[in-house]
């Protein structure tokens, strides 16, 4: 009889399910010649995507398609599954997934067994019920976000020159970003980077007629680059015109006008929201215990608490950092505090990955598994093209030396040797030569003109 092979089902593409299952492949790569393990990966995108550059991306430095990783190619000798993961049942030990081709079709789901699950489906935009924001607000945490918000700032400057409504241009020269995290901050400066530069080709749009607002609830912007360099960094974008408001928060952008609790509107047609991320939904049908912000709650080891073979990391686990002072001991069945775990960063899933799948792999040939630790390697902004913050073992960063250890920092944490080319390549290029400076706004309905001509008989421009 043909002994079955150990089953390791991975949950997510994003950064945890990327760098676990590519660990696992190569770590265990004679098991899986032999027949002994199988890795599947379960994901609705075929590809990860590199959030740290999806600013460039929008800016026009970088190809999108050199912001994504091809799973498939990737993970070559992992089965990968094109689907969602709806449920978990950690008593028979299965996973239930709703397949692209099943959810088209109607079909029913499919039920996969596993030994040992690694939950990484990683999380979704933490929004607030903001009037007006579901209809007018842009999200940044997707390639396709980005390439349709650099779209959507062009064709703005292309409202702008057409219009002779002093009220349409200026809204559509006000530029309203929510969030002063990374996301918020990087791709605010990018791309008021790139406007400036797009207006030279603009005989009635000068620079200074753009207004760009950052909106940040907290005292400061950038809490991860520490105090001092979130200063510099308000400093410098106020220096470049940059209207940063610290300490307000958004009540409404209905009518597509930003309203302000300082009591201030700005009518804008571009409103991006970055105002931080929570685990995603799902979590709550793997039956799996959850803390208050409904993320995994996991042991040091990236365990899930009271499951031997499931594991969790990322953005949607709630991590012990053991590298963080001690603190009193919370009350019996208390969650552990916010404080002491793990931030959902790029840096943690990135390391927390790699440690289960080192888990995973000395679970399987009978060795004792390791707790999770990190060394911090600090932080790093960029503030647009040759500007930025850094502070990296103690050292603190500014300007062009920032800017360069962001480009270097990130190229060598980018997967794959290919990617890395690639992304070198094009910022060799931009280097050399001028930026492209054009809107595809039909990439986001490529059918639409299709679809006009087919339905009338003639083409929509008269031709």
């Amino acid at each position: 009889m043909t002994k079955q092979p150990t089953r390791v089902i991975v949950i997510g593409g994003g950064y945890v399910g990327l760098y676990t299952a590519h660990r696992l492949q190569r770590t265990l790569r004679r098991e899986i010649r032999r027949g002994e393990v199988q890795i599947t990966v379960i994901s609705p995108d075929p590809y990860m995507t590199y959030q740290p550059f999806l600013p460039e991306a929008a800016a026009g430095n970088i190809s999108p398609r050199h912001v994504v990783v091809p799973l498939r190619r990737v993970l070559d000798r992992c089965r990968f599954v094109p689907g969602e993961a709806t449920a978990v049942d950690p008593e028979r030990h299965t996973v239930t997934v709703r397949t692209i081709a099943g959810a088209e079709a109607g079909a029913e789901p499919l039920r996969l067994p596993y030994d040992h699950l690694v939950l990484a489906p990683g999380s979704i935009s933490r929004t607030l019920p903001v009037p007006g924001l579901a209809e007018h607000g842009i999200g940044f945490r997707h390639v396709e976000e980005a390439i349709g918000l650099r779209n959507h700032v062009l064709e703005q400057l292309d409202i702008a020159s057409a219009t002779r409504d002093s009220a349409v241009r200026a809204a559509a020269l006000t530029f309203v970003f929510v969030g002063g995290g990374y996301a918020g901050v990087e791709a605010l400066a990018e791309l008021e980077d790139m406007a400036r530069y797009a207006c030279r080709y603009y005989h009635n749009i000068r620079p200074e007629e753009l207004r760009w607002i950052l909106v940040e609830a907290a005292d400061r912007i950038l809490p991860e680059v520490g105090e001092q360099m979130g200063q510099y960094a308000v400093r410098q974008l106020r220096g470049r015109g940059i209207d940063v408001r610290l300490g307000t928060r958004l009540e409404s952008c209905e009518s597509r006008t930003a309203v302000l609790d300082d009591g201030s509107r700005h009518p804008t047609r571009t409103l991006v929201w970055t105002a931080g991320v929570r685990a995603h939904p799902v979590l709550a049908a793997y039956g799996v215990p959850l803390d208050r912000n409904g993320r995994v709650r996991c042991t040091v080891d990236l365990r899930v608490e009271g499951h031997q073979r499931i594991w969790a990391a990322g953005d949607a686990a709630a991590v012990p950092d053991l590298t963080a002072p001690p603190l009193p001991p919370a009350s019996i069945g208390e969650p552990v505090p916010e404080h002491v775990l793990c931030a959902p960063n790029a840096q943690h899933a990135l390391r927390q990955g790699r440690h289960i799948a080192t888990n995973i792999t000395a679970t399987l040939r009978g060795r004792s598994v390791t707790d999770y630790r990190h060394r911090h390697a600090g932080s790093v902004a960029t503030l647009g093209l040759h500007k930025g913050v850094a502070r990296v073992r103690g050292r603190r960063l500014t300007g062009y030396p920032a800017w360069f250890l962001h480009r270097a920092y990130h190229l060598s944490r980018v997967p794959t040797a290919n990617r890395k080319a690639r992304v070198l390549a094009e910022w060799t290029l931009a280097g050399l030569f001028k930026r492209e400076i054009v809107s595809l706004g039909s990439l986001e309905q490529p059918r639409a003109e299709f679809e006009l001509a087919a339905g009338t008989g003639r083409h929509p421009e008269g031709r």
